[in-house]
């Protein structure tokens, strides 16, 4: 079989140890194996570069097991040629009838050039897409905030979800700071009206005429600060995302 790198290694990654192993074949074609175990904090992973550097290999390859290869491939990524190997196309490859994930089943398929890599982004994409990922959580957040806001007042028999399309708009968020304060008159609160929903005011003074008890009142506080911490998040990551 084609051998492509004659000095390469494998890494089987776990979470707080991982197993290397060098495979080196000379000009006669004997093959000889190196395996060494190092810790996965940043002490171990120097020790394991270093200890790379002195077998000098030429590429290095390790399988894409949840988040734990990240800091393996930052330590390594620059210093030697690296590839991140799909489990999925490794489970696949004929001629394996133990552990797949074997550091040394990895460094043969390396050294003959059997391995699919994976894509891995640069570093600024990488971090983007760590960003992105967050807002899409903080969203997720917001929207569960939101739906208990409304639960909160369907149970104090506030209907304001029947005339404002919008509960936590301009006038959503007066009258809830209304509420909170201990205001219940449904004029007054129908007064907190902006925009288009002031020609609205006598079906706000309909729906906004409810049963708002302390624990209500103690709730939408709460809902209403979690919201607001988590759109300040938001607002942050945008900044940071460049999305508008």
């Amino acid at each position: 079989m084609q051998v492509v790198y004659s000095r390469c290694c494998g890494i089987d990654v776990h979470k707080d140890s991982l197993t290397a192993c060098v495979l080196v074949i000379d000009a006669h074609g004997e093959k000889s194996v190196r395996k060494k175990e190092f810790g996965t904090y940043w002490k171990e992973l120097q020790r394991l570069k270093l200890w790379l550097y002195s077998c000098r290999v030429q590429a290095v390859a390790m399988e894409s097991t949840g988040v734990y290869w990240k800091p393996v491939w930052h330590v390594l990524d620059g210093h030697f040629p690296l590839l991140l190997a799909n489990p999925y196309h490794m489970h696949n490859i004929p001629g394996r009838k133990t552990d797949r994930k074997d550091s040394e089943w990895i460094a043969d398929l390396l050294m003959h050039g059997l391995l699919m890599a994976s894509f891995v982004p640069p570093q600024p994409i990488q971090e983007l897409r760590d960003l992105t990922r967050y807002r899409v959580k903080l969203k997720g957040e917001f929207n569960r905030v939101h739906n208990r806001i409304a639960k909160v007042l369907e149970d104090a028999n506030i209907k304001l979800g029947s005339v404002a399309s919008d509960i936590l708009g301009v006038t959503g968020r007066r009258i809830l700071r209304a509420l909170i304060a201990g205001q219940e008159r449904p004029d007054w609160l129908a007064d907190k009206a902006q925009g288009h929903l002031r020609a609205k005011r006598d079906e706000l003074r309909l729906v906004l005429r409810g049963e708002v008890n302390p624990h209500h009142r103690f709730l939408l506080k709460e809902l209403l600060d979690d919201l607001e911490r988590v759109e300040a998040k938001v607002i942050v990551l945008e900044g940071l995302t460049g999305d508008n």
